[in-house]
């Protein structure tokens, strides 16, 4: 890629996966084929279907997602401390779009372009569909659609469905319910074909949206990378062999992309692993043994019960790329915070969602932090662990406690601290490995 994009300083907070996007001088956002990787570019890039009017500075924009993430991690904590898939309660309005990354496929026969957002924490695909009450005006259209084919109760996967609504007797479209984000949704459960990039998955059963009341479904449906049955990897079968990884571009890239690489082609050959551990009561969270946390040369002495996987209360650490800052329950976030203020020089003050901003000039002060897990240490740069403010008079630690509720048992990573690193999951051999990347 060339110099004159590489330098390229518009800053942004939301990020959007494209596929097949090649950057040169005089269209970065033409395409061209390429059978490994979906590319990642922001989602307020020229490149970008999604790019509003009055764009706000990238650090208003990142305040103003961080707010929303409490909402994510609780809900988060919801899922974690379900039993079982089948016998999931609807969600609470907790989940919603905070303006993760969006995957860019083609549903159907032939190929209607959608771009759904990413969820590493969800399962099922759902996409708002031709007659939707509620809905934005890009709709998938079934009779458009050769291999399109609906659902009923008496499939398995219908049962895998959250906020199921089947009748006890007699066969009936498979409908459900759920709520997203203090919106709700209506939908059926349906299949057509799911193209990515050059693969091509048949049959891939999704909801079709019939009905939204609220603002906050993502507009172009979902798509979950979680680890549950109705899954990307569930079911692509052997396609993926279980394995994806994606590399995140900083917030302040403009044209460049990171990716998204689907099975074991193409991954890094060496890079450092943690073991992946599994909750049979919400398989679909990707657990990591997180065992502590340094701040400069200081480990925070913090209970062990904070940190550790419990698959009964669900309490534990988990790798997500739908919140946006890093999230550790509140003993373990004051302990950090209390750490990282005595190395630096205050007075401190709040923005939003951080609550230790200080002046910029003492940035030299701030201590590197790095994350603990079995087997690996990763030590997060500057810009994965500070945010500035819009002046660029602050830095402020880009990091926050979970929300405080009965259901506080989890500690999220979240995508900016994942910024330019490599995320591998590999499902079959149970572990995560991290490694440097420039993913801009």
């Amino acid at each position: 890629m060339n110099n004159a994009i590489e330098i390229a300083t518009t800053l942004t907070i939301f990020s959007i996966i494209c596929l097949n996007i090649r950057v040169n001088a005089f269209d970065p956002c033409s395409s061209q084929p390429d059978n490994t990787d979906l590319n990642v570019i922001p989602i307020y890039s020229k490149c970008s279907p999604f790019i509003p009017p009055n764009t706000p500075s990238w650090e208003n924009r990142i305040t103003t997602m961080a707010s929303k993430d409490p909402a994510r991690v609780q809900y988060l904590s919801t899922l974690a401390a379900q039993k079982t898939v089948s016998s999931a309660p609807i969600a609470s309005g907790q989940v919603f779009n905070i303006g993760n990354y969006v995957v860019r496929v083609k549903i159907g026969t032939p190929g209607q372009l959608l771009f759904m957002v990413l969820d590493t924490s969800t399962d099922e695909a759902f996409v708002p569909c031709s007659g939707c009450v509620g809905c934005s005006t890009t709709l998938f259209s079934p009779n458009g659609s050769t291999s399109y084919g609906p659902l009923d109760c008496s499939v398995p996967q219908c049962s895998q469905v959250r906020g199921l609504s089947c009748p006890a007797t007699g066969s009936a479209a498979c409908s459900f319910n759920q709520s997203y984000a203090g919106s709700s949704f209506s939908a059926t459960l349906v299949q057509d074909s799911l193209r990515l990039a050059t693969d091509v998955i048949p049959s891939y059963s999704f909801g079709c949206i019939s009905a939204i009341n609220g603002a906050s479904v993502p507009a172009q449906g979902l798509l979950g990378l979680g680890r549950g049955p109705l899954s990307l990897l569930s079911q692509s079968g052997t396609l993926y062999s279980g394995i994806f990884s994606y590399c995140l571009p900083s917030f302040k890239s403009y044209y460049f992309s990171g990716s998204l690489k689907l099975g074991p082609v193409g991954q890094p050959k060496s890079i450092r692993t943690t073991p992946l551990l599994r909750n049979p009561h919400r398989p679909s969270l990707y657990y990591v043994n997180f065992t502590g946390i340094s701040v400069g040369r200081v480990l925070v002495p913090v209970p062990s019960e904070y940190l550790a996987f419990d698959p009964n209360t669900g309490s534990g650490t988990i790798i997500d790329s739908g919140t946006v800052i890093t999230r550790f329950v509140e003993p373990v976030y004051n302990a950090v915070r209390e750490e990282f203020r005595k190395q630096v020089s205050g007075p401190f003050s709040s923005i939003g969602a951080f609550d230790t901003c200080f002046v910029k000039t003492y940035e030299t002060l701030a201590p590197e932090i790095t994350l603990h897990f079995t087997g690996l240490d990763l030590k997060l740069p500057s810009e994965n662990s500070l945010i500035h403010s819009s002046a660029g008079s602050l830095a402020c630690l880009a990091m926050a406690a979970a929300p405080d509720n009965v259901n506080s048992v989890l500690n999220v990573i979240a995508n900016y601290q994942q910024q330019n690193l490599r995320i591998l999951f590999d499902t079959v051999n149970n572990k995560v490995g991290i490694a440097r990347e420039l993913c801009n």
